[in-house]
């Protein structure tokens, strides 16, 4: 995708007008706001633009110079731009990718355990706990929202914010059935079993972006109780709330507060519903997204983690790391969401050329 000497102009302008506005201390409350998102968004554009201005300019310029002896190192230096000016143009491409508005938000990190009973549960506690040291190494805060423990120290169910500057740009393609193949701690006989654990990363909203009618809930106070049936404490504090128009419902049950129990409640529900008003404005799209490597399907099987080969694969991009213990602490997993988010840029740029 060729971008136009004019385009690149206009980018320049819009970004140098947005740095005077800022700069110019007359911006308040919203308008600084919006602002100062704007020049966020246009900053790595604007550089990977002047960036292809300033080579472009430099080709023109040595290709008119007359003097014999510098026109030797003229062609030196005209092949090395030639040979780096199409890197930088595939790189100012992928910077004015169309972008998720949800992006830059804190997310909603979801896991549940699917088929595999116990083995299940102890894969999703595997899973959570890899996301939350990916978490620490981007400098993210991880804040557990609800859960429901198994006996044996696993998560049947496992919802928690993550918070920080991208969250969603990078989690966003974990949403989906991750498979695992091992031997179960609970298996005598030693042979592999395969089970799995859905994850459903959704984009938190803020309060400005889902409004809700309070005669629209349905709110239930009960006594809170864990994993056996033993009681986590001995007031009604656990909360129940059902979104009556769409019959979602959510319990949260963790905290020994009911306000904080139905804070957090109201903070799922909110999350969940701005995610079915996304998947509905993105219906007419569903077609082109599914080509897309983030199509969000949540039913499809994603990944798998295979224990006796030590081998990650996920199989959207056919990508096999033999790196699991790496990539279930957390370094590693950096690389694999890296292939997946440059797969989807392709795959958009590809899109636009056609």
């Amino acid at each position: 995708m060729s971008i136009s000497d004019q385009r690149l102009a206009q980018i320049a302008s819009r970004f140098a007008e947005l740095e005077a506005r800022l700069a110019s201390g007359t911006l308040e409350g919203a308008d600084f706001v919006a602002a100062s998102r704007d020049y966020a968004e246009l900053e790595p554009v604007a550089k990977a633009a002047a960036d292809v201005r300033e080579m472009r300019g430099e080709l023109v310029a040595l290709s008119v110079l007359d003097d014999p002896e510098m026109r030797e190192l003229a062609e030196e230096e005209l092949a090395r731009i030639r040979a780096e000016l199409p890197e930088a143009e595939h790189r100012l491409a992928i910077a004015m990718l169309p972008r998720d508005s949800a992006d830059s938000r804190p997310a909603m990190l979801e896991i549940r355990a699917g088929t595999g009973g116990d083995e299940a549960a102890l894969f999703a506690a595997d899973l959570y706990r890899m996301y939350e040291r990916f978490a620490a190494e981007q400098g993210w805060r991880v804040e557990m929202i609800s859960a429901n423990a198994s006996d044996i120290g696993g998560f049947k169910e496992v919802v928690a914010n993550v918070s920080g500057t991208g969250v969603f740009a990078k989690l966003k393609f974990e949403s989906g059935v991750h498979r695992v193949q091992r031997v179960p701690v609970t298996e005598s006989g030693g042979r592999i079993h395969t089970s799995a654990a859905t994850v459903a990363v959704l984009p938190e909203p803020d309060e400005v972006d889902v409004q809700i009618d309070d005669k629209d809930l349905k709110i239930d106070i009960y006594r809170a109780s864990g994993a056996g049936g033993q009681h986590v404490n001995t007031t009604d504090s656990a909360v129940r709330i059902t979104h009556l128009p769409s019959g979602l419902v959510v319990v949260c049950q963790d905290e020994r507060s009911q306000h904080k129990n139905k804070a957090k409640a109201m903070q799922v529900l909110r999350t969940r519903l701005y995610d079915a008003r996304r998947e509905a404005a993105q219906g007419a799209e569903a077609e082109a997204r599914k080509a897309m490597v983030g199509s969000g399907d949540r039913s499809e099987r994603i990944r798998t983690y295979n224990f006796p080969q030590g081998r990650v694969t996920d199989h959207r991009i056919n990508l096999t790391l033999h790196r699991l213990p790496e990539i279930l602490e957390g370094p590693g997993l950096g690389e694999l969401i890296d292939a997946l988010t440059a797969e989807d840029q392709a795959k958009r740029l590809a899109a636009l050329g056609e």
